[in-house]
Order: C-alpha cells, then sequence, then structure tokens
C-alpha cells in the first residue's frame, strides 16, 4: 500500500510540475502573447510572467521588434518601356498584435509578397530617368502605398529603400552614349556662350574706342609698341591720317601760345 501510494504521489506530482510548465510563459519586453480562451479571442497581454489555464487558453507569441525584409529582384517594365531588374530592402514592426495574428494568416509572407507587387506596380509608373533619379521620391511612394494596406494587419511600414535598378548591356551602352552625346551638347553650348559674350565685349569697346579718337590713337600706339618687341620680323604699319592730323593740330596749338 505504502508503495502504490507513493506511485501515486509522484504522478500527481509530476503531472502537477508538467501543467505549472505548460501554464507558465515568460514574454520579453520586445514581445507580446495573443491569448485565445477555447478558442476565441481573449485578451494582449505581456511582457513579463503569464500564467496560462492549460488546455484552455492558447497563446500565440509576437515580436514588436522592426523587421528587416529583403524585396527579391523584380522585373519592371518602365512607363518607357525600358525592361529592369529592381531590388529593394522594407522595414516594418507590428504595433497591433491583435489583428496581426486574426486578420492575417502569416503577415510576414503577406507583407513580403504585397511589397513585390507594389514595388512593380509603382515603378512601372515612371520612367527610367527618374527611376535612376527620384530613388527618394520613389521610395516614400512605395512606402505610403504599404503602410495604408498594411494597416489592417496591425503592420507599419516605417522604412522603404531602393537599393539596385539592374539594367542589361544594351541600355548601359545606351545611356552611356546619351550621356556622352550631352557633354559634348554642353561643351558647345558653353563655347557658344563665350562667343557671344566676347563679340558683345568687342562691340562694346569698338562703340567706346569710335567715341574717343584719342582713345583709338592710343590704342594704335600701343598696338605698334607690342609688335616692336619682336624682332625676328619687320611689320611694316600705315600711319593713319587721323593720328598725323592729331599730332599736326597738337604741334600748331604749342606754337599759338604765348611765349613759344
Amino acid at each position: 500500500m505504502i508503495f502504490d501510494f507513493n506511485i501515486g504521489l509522484t504522478t500527481v506530482l509530476v503531472i502537477v510540475v508538467a501543467l505549472l510548465i505548460a501554464a507558465i510563459r515568460i514574454l520579453r519586453e520586445y514581445e507580446r502573447g495573443v491569448i485565445f480562451m477555447l478558442g476565441r479571442f481573449w485578451k494582449v497581454k505581456g511582457p513579463g510572467l503569464i500564467v496560462l489555464i492549460p488546455g484552455v487558453q492558447q497563446m500565440v507569441k509576437v515580436d514588436l521588434r522592426v523587421v528587416t525584409m529583403d524585396v527579391p529582384s523584380q522585373d519592371v517594365i518602365s512607363r518607357d518601356n525600358v525592361s529592369v531588374k529592381v531590388n529593394a530592402v522594407l522595414y516594418f514592426r507590428v504595433v497591433d498584435p491583435q489583428n496581426a495574428i486574426i486578420q492575417v494568416e502569416n503577415y510576414f509572407v503577406a507583407t513580403s509578397q504585397l511589397a513585390q507587387t507594389t514595388l512593380r506596380a509603382v515603378l512601372g509608373k515612371h520612367e527610367l530617368d527618374e527611376m535612376l533619379a527620384e530613388r527618394e521620391k520613389l521610395n516614400l511612394d512605395v512606402q505610403q502605398i504599404l503602410d495604408a494596406q498594411t494597416d489592417a494587419w496591425g503592420i507599419k511600414v516605417t522604412n522603404v529603400e531602393i537599393k539596385h535598378v539592374d539594367l542589361n548591356e544594351t541600355m548601359v551602352r545606351a545611356i552611356a552614349r546619351q550621356a556622352e552625346a550631352e557633354r559634348e551638347r554642353r561643351a558647345k553650348v558653353i563655347h557658344a556662350e563665350g562667343e557671344k559674350q566676347a563679340a558683345q565685349a568687342l562691340m562694346e569697346a569698338a562703340e567706346m574706342l569710335s567715341r574717343e579718337p584719342a582713345a583709338m590713337q592710343l590704342r594704335y600706339l600701343q598696338t605698334l609698341t607690342q609688335v616692336a618687341g619682336d624682332k625676328s620680323s619687320t611689320i611694316v604699319f600705315p600711319i593713319p591720317v587721323d593720328l598725323l592730323k592729331g599730332v599736326v593740330e597738337g604741334g600748331h596749338a604749342a606754337a599759338a601760345r604765348p611765349g613759344a
């Protein structure tokens, strides 16, 4: 009898310990437990020590930390009919554990699939140049659409970053030729602008010299001085009549002064 009693007591103790193990849960600070009682939602608990009624209550654990999800490379046809491969990274977290468990079967897989389709849909509305030059705007567009669609699942999409836009070799060469042509166009425009400014400056200088004959004569003499510095050749300059006229008039004026 004593032996049977000991066996029975041991069995009871084992059962009690098993029930306690099944009933006690410890949740970390970033975890929450969605509690179901007889299959119906009861409440969200955590963090800390959680006590469940074995066989009556069940708990589904939810992580509230930000999840970094790599969106696989997607084939996208841009609005100007260019085929590219685009991949991105998605940052999201659970803000409503109840909806994340009840409203969708697997919120991680659902968010991943939605991110892929949204990425293709949004980028397909833009041209290739916009994909390459306006990534911040595209990131914001994708993030806002995903955030609105996952709100019912208790998911908050915090950020979307497009990582790579891969082009085939033909498009890479075409873009390189386009960039080279653009550089040549800018060089020609800059050169033409410089010629225009130089012509404008020469025209203004000519107008100023034409208003001042003495300035024209000084400029002529300065040119003679510069050319005379080169002794390797002989240069014959015609003397302008206006210059001689100025010299003669200067002599007459000097002779007419009193005491000259």
